[in-house]
């Protein structure tokens, strides 16, 4: 599927260099379907997260990203030429919703961080509704992936992380079937639970 012109460079020419400095080891990674619509539900432990998630996989993740991020013109730039997208956090930002279900209706793959900020401890925050409502609202799947580091810290550069993928599911799999808060909660608790697993497994990896 067709990227983003400087994504494409970037993925090409920057990732050799990069990633003496955001190390990582993935696993399972073919768990991302190449194609189809698919909801990336992460936890978010660092700043590099997204590079890191790009860096596993061949085709472009769109990322949801806060609106800060964007109020600096040069960032601006950049991060929408990544194919990034601002998101107003806590406040339901419709544009925000609408923009990253047009992404989904052309068929690509979305990334959202599941706990709606970045944990300053590196332990898991609860998740947000918003991916399992998108992904029953656009006919999407999830599949839960964690970035863990040794410790359970937030990474730091030159240290390696490990990103886990899981097995990807549909809304309806993780029982939403009225498209209700209280159902998109329960999923959203479910997914969560998931991407704890990865994290409690890969824990064990730095051992």
């Amino acid at each position: 599927m067709k990227r983003t012109p400087l994504y494409g460079f970037a993925k090409i020419f920057a990732q050799w260099f990069l990633k003496f400095f955001i190390r990582y080891k993935a696993i399972d990674s073919k768990n991302m379907p190449e194609t189809g619509k698919i909801i990336v539900c992460c936890n978010h432990v660092s700043l590099t997260d997204p590079v890191r998630l790009a860096f596993t996989q061949h085709r472009q993740i769109y990322f949801m990203s806060k609106a800060e991020l964007f109020e600096n013109r040069f960032l601006k730039i950049l991060l929408s030429a990544l194919g990034a997208f601002p998101v107003q956090r806590g406040k339901g930002d419709k544009g925000a919703l609408n923009v990253a279900g047009q992404l989904l209706e052309e068929g690509k793959a979305l990334g959202i961080f599941i706990e709606g900020t970045r944990s300053k401890t590196g332990e898991l925050l609860p998740a947000k509704a918003g991916a399992v409502m998108l992904a029953h609202s656009y006919n999407a799947s999830l599949i839960p992936c964690c970035i863990t580091a040794k410790g359970g810290k937030p990474p730091k550069l030159f240290r390696k992380c490990i990103v886990s993928f899981g097995k990807p599911t549909t809304p309806q799999e993780l029982g939403v079937v009225n498209g209700s808060l209280s159902e998109y909660r329960a999923a959203s608790q479910e997914l969560m639970r998931r991407i704890a697993m990865l994290r409690e497994r890969d824990l064990k990896r730095f051992d």
